[in-house]
């Protein structure tokens, strides 16, 4: 079942990425740097600022171009390198190394955590209240329709939690980019009023989608549209879904970490899988994807099965992004051979 047209070189928007603002008020951009810095001073994650502060002055000294060496980092959360030059092409050359960029304000960084959270797709979890949504026909889902609409939505206020995004004017910028040559891809969810309630962004690459974000306007509507999107990964050939940092959202629906070493070792196994470019599109109904049974004699591992013992969401990483802080809220197993779960 293939997930994917024929490749597109415009935008979703047909006036074009002039129309598309992406771009961030001087009020705004005073808030996230206030708000980014109070983050960053917590006590769990101030431990975390002297690494931060040797690699940076190191840099100022003998800056690196190329990319850093993802197994060689210099603190908790997975640090191991400053950007230098961030474009499409660099992301894709980062994203097969195992790296991602990332920072509230100032520089970007390359991080590449000691442990990944990764969904192998016969061990997805859909729970009771997506799958009454998925049968109650209230939603509709579609992919690569709105990217900018998702994106902005990702980096916006979040009800009851600080408005701190790491989803930048030049992150928006890169990945729409990497949107229009048809790597990137984005869900959506619209309610019966057409209003976008819910919906994520990622990159595809290989066998491996990275998940970088997801939002909800109304309750499980994020869940809903990912529960949609993995049926069409696993279903496709994909490899595994990546997540980055453990947190609730996608622990409970399955993710579970793995060692990194692990993880760079699928996702180089994962590389030769033809993940062709183009706009996707949803290919069957949510009745279908509501009755989907992961792991069932008729699912879609493409390993030997291997009990899984998830991460519960109190274990994960002291200094890893929160949910509602503007982290990835969050695809590749080795075609040989399955990592056990954490134990």
């Amino acid at each position: 079942m293939a997930v994917w047209s024929d490749p597109v070189s415009g935008a979703n928007d047909p006036a074009g990425r002039d129309a598309v603002i992406f771009s961030e008020a001087p009020r705004d951009r005073l808030e996230r740097i206030a708000l980014g810095t109070a983050w960053a001073l917590q006590p769990k994650r101030i431990g975390a600022l002297p690494a931060l502060a040797r690699l940076w002055l190191t840099d100022l000294v003998a800056p690196q171009r190329g990319l850093p060496d993802p197994q060689r980092t210099v603190n908790a959360m997975g640090l191991c390198g400053m950007v230098h030059a961030f474009s499409p092409a660099v992301v894709l050359a980062a994203y097969r190394h195992g790296l991602f960029a990332f920072a509230h304000f100032g520089p970007l960084k390359w991080f590449s955590p000691a442990e990944r959270c990764v969904l192998y797709f016969d061990e997805f979890h859909i729970g009771k209240q997506v799958r009454r949504l998925l049968r109650q026909g209230r939603y509709c889902v579609t992919f690569d329709r709105d990217f900018a609409g998702v994106i902005k939505a990702c980096a916006g206020r979040r009800k009851g939690r600080w408005h701190v995004t790491w989803i930048t004017p030049p992150i928006m910028r890169v990945f729409y980019a990497l949107h229009e040559a048809g790597d990137a891809h984005s869900f959506e969810v619209w309610n019966e009023a057409g209003e976008l309630v819910g919906g994520g962004y990622g990159l595809a690459l290989g066998g491996v989608f990275f998940t970088e974000s997801q939002f909800s306007h109304e309750s499980n509507t994020s869940k809903l549209g990912f529960t949609v999107l993995n049926w069409h990964l696993a279903k496709s050939g994909f490899h595994l879904n990546d997540g980055k940092w453990p947190t609730p959202t996608i622990t409970e629906m399955g993710f579970r970490s793995i060692p990194r070493r692990a993880f760079l070792d699928q996702i180089a196994a994962a590389a030769a899988v033809d993940a062709r470019r183009g706009r996707w599109q949803v290919e069957t109904d949510l009745k279908t994807v509501a009755a989907w049974e992961p792991g069932a004699a008729n699912g879609t591992s493409i390993a030997p099965s291997v009990p899984s013992q998830r991460r519960p969401a109190h274990e994960a990483p002291p200094l890893a992004p929160e949910a509602g802080e503007g982290e990835p809220d969050k695809a590749a197993v080795a075609v040989t051979k399955r990592v056990p779960p954490a134990r």
